[in-house]
């Protein structure tokens, strides 16, 4: 593994522990508001593991702001004893950058958890396409995902699935805002090098959504990097 991949699996690494500490806390817990819940992340990510930057904006819905995509606005919303929560953080480890989401089912509710379990899937589906498809794009790689959340019963709830990440701050196209993004009938190669030749990585969401019963669930993580064995 090259050293830009281990940095990058290295800070997820950090992520995933940091996810473990906030569950194993208690800190996600019903009667405390979203923005709580996220302050409660903030101090802890300050005080246990040194993050002092996160890249993107601390995001934790419950319930039916579950729905909302990232660049949504969500009312203020308080945790039910039976909701879904998801969580999604960008803490910088050592400048380098982690982008990390995962869906937490609070209640016995069979649907709710079978939407943690099917995003989870998923995404090492979508993991598993890119591994084998050298050439594939972003727009196929986002019409495939999206096409999983309607064979299991769910709508895709996002209009991207995905983005670069690197390190702090990673690349940008400011006149293709597009490019870099996991988006429908984008033709931009996910192997396809940088300006200086060098390979650049991937960030896959999986968001799922369930609009009658008002849930949602959200997955996220790095794609380009192999998972260990």
């Amino acid at each position: 593994m090259d050293a830009v991949s281990q940095a990058l699996l290295e800070a997820q690494n950090k992520a995933e522990t940091l996810f473990a500490a906030v569950v194993d806390g208690g800190l996600i817990q019903a009667g405390k508001l979203e923005s709580e819940l996220t302050e409660d992340i903030y101090r802890l990510a300050r005080d246990q593991f040194g993050v002092r930057r996160h890249w993107h904006k601390r995001i934790a819905r419950a319930g039916s702001n579950t729905l909302l995509g990232y660049h949504e606005e969500s009312p203020e919303r308080r945790i039910d004893a039976d909701d879904v929560v998801f969580l999604d953080l960008g803490p910088v480890f050592d400048s380098w950058e982690a982008d990390f989401g995962r869906t937490y089912a609070l209640g016995s509710d069979p649907h709710k958890h079978r939407l943690v379990s099917d995003i989870g899937v998923a995404f090492r589906r979508g993991k598993e396409l890119y591994e084998r498809t050298p050439q594939l794009t972003t727009g196929e790689l986002y019409d495939f995902v999206a096409g999983l959340a309607t064979t299991s019963g769910w709508e895709f709830g996002a209009p991207t699935a995905g983005h670069l990440i690197g390190h702090f701050t990673h690349e940008r196209a400011p006149t293709e805002p597009r490019r870099f993004s996991i988006r429908p009938g984008n033709d931009q190669l996910l192997r396809e090098p940088d300006e200086h030749g060098n390979p650049r990585h991937w960030i896959l969401e999986i968001h799922f959504v369930d609009r009658a019963r008002q849930i949602g669930g959200f997955f996220e993580e790095l794609l380009t990097v192999p998972t260990p064995q």
